[in-house]
């Protein structure tokens, strides 16, 4: 990988600063800009208003260290109350928009009717920014157990993380294991990782304590930030173009959702992406998924991702025999846009076992009691 190829995703620098050789990143960055207007011109989703979804409502929940959590909920698209809330919680360098798909179908099911939390992460999105030090996977559960707290007092809760999303799932097991006894009964892990992010997945350069390239661009961000980000918009054709080979499995994905991606990561900035690269490098959850036991979970991953491999998702599944694992043919990182039918359809099939088992529960526990 090239030095600029890395730059462009974890910190979206690039450009004759980096490369040197002004004229012809100049002609490739035209390439590419051509590229997007004509898939622009075939978008097939015109009409969708990708990522720009309106929730029912909108709230600020405040994490134990006082960040506000921008928070959206969705209430059953025929109305009516629901039968459990499902929580989505999004990875590195996304937000909530990252779910459009997820947050237009799930709420149209009817059995049993869905309620939808989302959220954006700290320094992410709209929510607050974050100190540093406490842009940590743990501090990732806290806040989803703070989410948890303010926005599903009652009834049962699936939780599906994408990413980053399933790191924080995994660290509110550790933390909290009582919560997937009680009142936790389904967790999807989609395109994630237990452990050892960089010894299987992300390139280790990227993630490494002791790499001196991201070393670099946090000793900038917090140096000269409107250097570093006024850099990183003079390639973003460029990072567009990264962002499409690395976070996708199809070269000829839609434009659309490449656009969509590209845009999250960009309003991402390098101070937040550079913050949570050492959390990301030591990340290791693989003995709290025990907690996971009493729920039903879904493993899930692209057999194409070139970010957290596939391998990721078995040796998750492997620790939990029960889980359903499933692989999307031909997906990246992003399977979540990218094969969005048969990620949601899968999502739908666990809310529909999870809802089966706490009304049978449920009627265990009247006749028991009769």
């Amino acid at each position: 990988m090239r030095p600029w190829h890395a730059i462009a995703w974890s910190a979206g620098m690039v450009g004759a600063v980096v490369t040197g050789t002004a004229v012809s990143l100049a002609s490739h960055s035209s390439r590419i800009a051509a590229q997007r207007r004509n898939g622009a011109e075939d978008d097939p989703y015109q009409g969708e208003g990708l990522g720009r979804a309106e929730p029912d409502r909108r709230s600020t929940v405040a994490a134990d260290d006082g960040v506000p959590l921008a928070v959206q909920e969705v209430h059953p698209a025929d109305g009516g109350e629901a039968e459990l809330t499902v929580v989505l919680v999004h990875g590195y360098s996304l937000d909530s928009r990252c779910w459009h798909f997820q947050r237009r179908d799930l709420p149209r099911l009817s059995d049993p009717k869905v309620r939808l939390v989302l959220y954006d992460q700290r320094s992410h999105g709209r929510s607050g920014h974050s100190r540093r030090a406490n842009c940590t996977v743990e501090q990732l559960g806290r806040d989803l157990d703070a989410v948890l707290r303010a926005t599903a007092r009652r009834g049962p809760v699936v939780l599906a993380g994408h990413s980053m999303g399933g790191m924080a799932i995994m660290a509110l097991a550790e933390q909290r294991p009582e919560l997937f006894r009680e009142r936790i009964a389904g967790v999807a892990l989609l395109s994630t990782s237990a452990g050892q992010v960089g010894a299987r997945g992300l390139p280790k350069p990227w993630l490494s304590k002791n790499n001196p390239l991201t070393r670099t661009m946090g000793v900038l961000a917090q140096w000269q930030p409107s250097l570093v980000e006024s850099a990183r918009r003079s390639g973003s054709h460029v990072a567009w173009n990264v962002v499409r080979r690395l976070a996708f499995g199809d070269r000829d994905v839609d434009t659309a959702l490449v656009d969509l991606t590209d845009d999250m990561i960009a309003s991402t900035t390098v101070e937040t992406v550079t913050d949570f690269l050492d959390t990301l490098g030591s990340h290791d959850r693989t003995a709290a998924l025990a907690g996971l036991r009493h729920s039903e979970v879904l493993v899930l991953g692209g057999d194409a991702d070139r970010l957290i491999p596939f391998s990721h998702s078995e040796t998750i599944a492997e620790q939990l025999p029960d889980a359903e694992l499933a692989r999307v043919e031909g997906a990246g990182h992003m399977a979540i846009l990218e094969r969005a039918e048969p990620v949601t359809e899968r999502l739908s099939e666990l809310v529909r076992r999870v809802a089966r088992d706490e009304r049978a529960e449920g009627t265990a526990e009247k006749v028991s009691g009769s």
